[in-house]
């Protein structure tokens, strides 16, 4: 069963999202608080929590939900392998995919730890459909 693990922000760019009980997810802008809210098509970022193992096992050291500014952590579920459109439902939350993958930022610091960085690959972005509240533990649906 998919779920998510955890929801994290940060209040400016560039910097490392920190976990939170629980996210307002708001239509056409994305998670209350965050900085990578606004109208634009990469609203709220998930990241697999089987990912992250990903780059522990490559010797990546202290790895935690938010380090690579996903603002979902997800388990059980290959985020990657979902087309662009699919909706996903969390309690009334629904996403909608509109992009896998993106540039790394030069100089990220799991990409100077360990020669690589899985968000590009495995990472996706989402627009918020339907808003409401998700916390860890919720239940991924997809429509």
């Amino acid at each position: 069963m998919a779920k998510v693990t955890a929801i994290n922000i940060s209040e400016k760019k560039g910097v490392i999202k920190k976990p939170i009980e629980k996210g307002r997810f708001v239509v056409g802008f994305g998670i209350e608080g965050d900085a990578h809210g606004g109208d634009w098509h990469r609203q709220v970022s998930l990241l697999g929590q089987e990912s992250i193992d990903k780059m522990t096992e490559m010797g990546a050291k202290g790895l935690t939900e938010g380090v690579f500014a996903e603002n979902i952590t997800t388990e059980g579920i290959d985020l990657y392998d979902l087309p662009i459109g699919t909706k996903l439902q969390m309690g009334e939350v629904v996403l909608e995919v509109t992009q896998i993958g993106k540039s790394c930022h030069k100089g990220c610091e799991i990409l100077k730890q360990v020669g690589d960085c899985i968000m590009p690959r495995e990472g996706i972005f989402t627009t918020v459909q339907e808003g409401g509240t998700i916390k860890a533990g919720e239940t991924i649906k997809i429509l």
